[in-house]
């Protein structure tokens, strides 16, 4: 424990200022304690992490509604490494993640995008074109508290259907005097391979006042580096009910279903292709925060702050694996009583090896101004302003200037084998013309390459004035209003530059091999996915090539500079056809809101009731860059590349979108007795269509290969999900630090967006698939007895003279139109999510050991329908959620030792190389424990241990089924050493 003395006047402020009020997040934490010299008292601060369960508890039982929050430990430690990470100890939170981290978080079973995270009350840019915050790019080290909104606040920005999380950083003038925290540790991650074994992450926080506490400044910084090792399987699509040949008895295993003819009945599903992959990750993350506060005047306060945080991200992998382009060349197949396929023999397509890399750096920063006027007694007015960007370079590598990809591959494949009938990774085993299934490097040449580059930028201005009223003039049992206005300016785009396909000599003899035998390193799979059942040694193939990538640039770069194969030009210039897409969408927001608060009693049970509501009205615009499609050329057995028209001024086309909301919203609490308390609340609530579905005008497939000529189209006049929020609940509150709550919880949410898919073609874009050349080359295949797989037809047709001078086969006047998959969003019906939430938390009185958990159990009418080929709605995040923590801490030591479980849940809709009736991604359950460990060895000095995710728990995804495999991921266990030094 540490002492601090306080004015009785600062004291109150601050008891004030923790129960809320009704005053929105942002407006409690700008306003500081009055400053005065007079008679003091002493008081106790419990800090650790029993202060911050405490302090926690406080929170959530003086809240108006349901609300939880989570407390920093002392200056400078948050409960967890990563503020997505200690979110999840919250009931009904849960976390996705993104390389082994917390990344975005779920709450009540609606996703990140269902979620407004704000920084000091104020809307922050999302990545790309999502409105979900990434918590792994803030440092945890500047944040004092997290409050979570689970219930609908007329104060609180609009856009939090499933919660609104407010991250609060230390304001000076809250804590006077000069405080510091100073913190270092080395990161062992168990999974690297190529970088640095130990990483540093150093923090720093300062506050101070001056000038008899009228001026405070206060200054966080951190730094974080991180190299680890990223190993996955992955398939990127699953097919239904492709064309199958007529095949022997022998060749066929079904378990589906017979109908009354004998025949199996239902749907069925084939792979597209099976990868494998070793990415190596070395990252940076710094953050900054510079706070400035002046009170010249105990009834004003001006606060000025600057955050800002830069996350850089350099990757570069090596994978191998097999495509999928089916039609006559299945030899045999195995499918179970789900249609899926379990084993499938497979002719022609190719193998492959790839070598992948790039930089992604994530720049933001925020400048806010507010000002804080208790105009007198009974009136307070709060003005805040803040500006605020998040810029994303997927190319911030100044050499590359983009993410680059070559693939090696060969046409020595006789037939490739998939199978998934043991173990939990797929088999993708390769037979080659040489007789064996080991391909040697001299059997291997240029594929293709290409090169993208996509900078994007999401901006926020806002503007917000808002005002408190204390009733001190009627008896009416009226105790305060509330009321304010605001405008929120955000707009979101960016371009994307596209190489195309650029390739070396391919696969043609009369041109010499560019690349040696000895720029090929084998590889053993031994310690590749060595978690999983199958994998290691054990996975066939059980080895791969590893390849320089820049080796492999330059020689096809010196290679193509040659002339050798005239105008096919190679380049890493992503440019180099001019900007592929761009698009915007700027969504302007104004809102007016008025909240009055009751207290009163009856029969003896004191009661609080809150009534609010706001009204928002939306216009939405979208500049969209339309390209002009001239045709689809064939350009190798597996690649198909969209033609586009070159030069002429960029076309450019502009729509408009607008809607308005009214948000009622009403809290009833009830202090049943002095440990109990009962809640009831009803609002509603919304989020706003996701900005990229919002974005106007058509794009198509760059690379449409058959069964994936998709396309998309945005839909500016999408109305938000809106929701109608009931909650009850009971909190006993038993002893300090300790407490029991259950809650229900139901949303009927209306306006849910659904992607429907039509097909449609386009007039001048033609399909050599299937015209009458196409056709002439499969009956010469067939003519010899040859099977028609897509490199065989091909080349047929390069024999038969189709081709261009550069090898490559362009769309004649006689081809069929081309047919498209376009997907459009669009409002549809009305779905409901309920569930019930549990917590307890309980400190052994002075034992110092205590613990807390909590779960989650949410269903409703928005789960996808795995046996339904039609077009679907489904809630994504959707699952069950439980969370434990255990701890000890007593004469400077502490030790905590935290479980996170997360039942599984869909990802999302759609699949990279699925079919057009858009299959689902689910992710399987997961489950980590973490560890750590405190010790005091000076009342300021302290040493601690931090281990995450120690039971090694892997990722693994799936489609329809949980046959239909889509992915698993291994990352390993990371181990942290460090100290922290303290000055209060």
């Amino acid at each position: 424990m540490n002492k601090t003395m306080f004015s009785k006047t600062k004291l109150a402020s601050a008891i004030l200022l923790t129960l809320g009020a009704g005053l929105p997040a942002y407006a409690a934490q700008q306003q500081a304690a009055t400053s005065t010299a007079e008679e003091k008292v002493e008081v106790i601060e419990i800090k650790g992490i029993r202060g911050s369960l405490i302090r926690s508890m406080d929170i959530k039982r003086e809240a108006n509604g349901v609300v939880d929050a989570i407390s920093a430990e002392e200056m400078g430690k948050f409960p967890d490494t990563n503020l997505a990470e200690s979110l999840q100890r919250i009931t009904g939170v849960s976390v996705s993640r993104a390389n082994g981290e917390g990344s975005q978080i779920t709450v009540r079973g609606f996703g990140p995008d269902f979620n407004l995270v704000t920084l000091n009350g104020r809307q922050m840019p999302g990545t790309g074109y999502t409105r979900s915050y990434n918590l792994e790019n803030l440092s945890s080290e500047g944040v004092s508290a997290l409050e979570v909104y689970k219930t609908a606040r007329a104060s609180n920005p609009s856009g939090g259907l499933g919660a609104t999380v407010n991250i609060i950083t230390s304001r000076p003038l809250q804590k006077p005097g000069l405080h510091a925290s100073a913190t270092a540790k080395g990161i062992y991650d168990s999974s690297n391979e190529i970088g640095d074994d130990v990483t540093p992450e150093l923090a720093t926080v300062l506050s101070s006042t001056l000038f008899d506490d009228k001026v405070g400044l206060a200054l966080s910084l951190s730094h974080q580096e991180r190299d680890f090792q990223k190993q996955q399987a992955n398939v990127q699509g699953w097919q239904a009910n492709v064309a199958l040949p007529t095949l022997a008895a022998d060749k066929v295993k079904d378990a589906r279903p017979v109908g009354a003819d004998g025949k199996p009945t239902g749907n069925y599903y084939f792979a597209k292709d099976m990868n494998y992959s070793i990415e190596d990750v070395q990252r940076e993350r710094s953050n900054g925060q510079l706070t400035l506060q002046v009170r010249p005047i105990d009834a004003f306060t001006a606060t000025i702050d600057y955050t800002a945080s830069r996350a850089i991200t350099g990757s570069q992998s090596i994978g191998w694996g097999i495509w999928n382009e089916f039609g006559g060349n299945i030899n045999g197949y195995e499918l179970d009583a789900n249609g899926t396929a379990l084993y499938a023999d497979i002719s022609g397509n190719d193998g492959s090896f790839t070598a992948s890399k790039g930089t992604t750096e994530v720049k933001a920063a925020s400048v806010g101004v507010n000002f804080d006027w208790q105009v007198y007694d009974a009136l307070q007015l709060t003005l805040d302003y803040h500006d605020s960007d998040n810029k994303a370079d997927n190319g911030a590598d100044k050499g590359l200037g983009s993410q680059g990809q070559v693939i090696l591959g060969s046409d020595q494949l006789l037939r490739k084998v998939y199978d998934y009938r043991n173990g939990e990774i797929p088999q993708a085993l390769v037979y080659w013309k040489n007789g064996t299934t080991t391909l040697n490097p001299g059997e291997m040449d240029s594929n293709f390459s290409q090169f993208i580059h996509s900078p994007g930028k999401a901006e926020i201005q806002q503007y917000q004035l808002d005002g408190k009223w204390d009733n001190d003039f009627f008896s009416f049992p009226l105790t305060d209003v509330g009321f304010g206005i605001a405008r929120t300016d955000q707009t979101m785009g960016g371009q994307q530059g596209w190489s195309g396909l650029r390739g070396g000599p391919g696969f043609n003899p009369a041109y010499p091999q560019i690349f040696p035998d000895a720029m090929f390193i084998r590889h053993s799979t031994a310690n590749f996915l060595d978690q999983f059942a199958g994998g290691g040694n054990n996975l066939q193939p059980n080895y791969y090539y590893s390849y320089d990538f820049d080796e492999a640039v330059a020689r096809q770069l010196a290679f193509l500079t040659k002339g050798v194969m005239g105008a096919d030009e190679y380049s890493i210039d992503p440019y180099i056809d001019g900007i592929d897409s761009e698009s915007y969408v700027n969504e302007v927001t104004d809102s007016v809101y008025v909240q009055g608060r009751f207290d009163f009693s009856v029969k003896d049970i004191p009661l609080q009731l809150n009534v609010g509501l706001r009204y928002e009205e939306t216009t939405v615009d979208s500049t969209v860059r339309q390209r002009v499609e001239t045709q689809v050329n064939w350009e190798s057995p597996s690649e198909w590349i969209t033609q586009y028209q070159q030069g002429g001024t960029a076309n450019f086309l502009a729509q408009e979108g607008k809607h308005d909301v009214l948000l009622p919203m009403f809290d009833l609490k009830a202090e049943l007795r002095d440990d109990l308390i009962g809640r009831f609340s009803y609002g509603k609530s919304i989020t706003r269509a996701p900005l990229g579905f919002l974005a106007g005008g058509r794009s198509l497939s760059g690379s449409p290969k058959p069964d994936a000529r998709s396309g998309s189209q945005g839909n500016t006049n999408l109305l938000p999900f809106e929701s109608t929020n009931l909650d009850l609940s009971l909190e006993y509150y038993y002893a300090e630090g300790s407490y029991a709550a259950v809650g229900y919880f139901r949303k009927d949410v209306d306006n849910f967006i659904q992607t429907t898919i039509t097909q449609t073609t386009i007039e001048g874009l033609r399909d050599i698939l299937n015209g009458p050349r196409y056709k002439k080359a499969v009956a010469d295949l067939a003519a010899r007895g040859e099977q028609a797989t897509s490199s065989a037809i091909y080349a047929q047709m390069l024999a038969n003279g189709n081709g261009n001078a550069q090898g490559k086969i362009e769309p004649a006047a006689d081809d069929p139109l081309m047919v498209w998959q376009i997907s459009q969003p669009a409002n549809t019906d009305s779905k409901a999510v309920d569930g019930f939430e549990v917590a307890f938390q309980h400190l052994l009185g002075e034992t110092g050991f205590g613990l807390g958990a909590n779960a989650t159990f949410v269903q409703g009418d928005v789960e996808f329908d795995v046996m339904s080929l039609s077009q679907q709605a489904p809630l994504t995040g959707l699952s069950d959620s439980a969370n434990m923590q255990l701890f000890y801490e007593k004469d400077g030591l502490s030790v905590k030792v935290t479980y996170a479980w997360r039942d599984s849940y869909l990802i999302g809709v759609g699949q990279a190389q699925g079919s057009s009736d858009a299959p689902p991604q689910f992710a399987e359950t997961f489950g980590q424990w973490d560890l750590s460990v405190n010790y005091d060895i000076l009342p300021e000095l302290t040493v601690f241990l931090e281990g995450i995710n120690l039971n090694n728990e892997t990722e693994r995804g799936y489609g329809r089924f949980e046959e239909q495999f889509l992915f698993a991921r291994q990352y390993g266990p990371r181990v942290a050493l460090g100290v922290r030094y303290r000055l209060e």
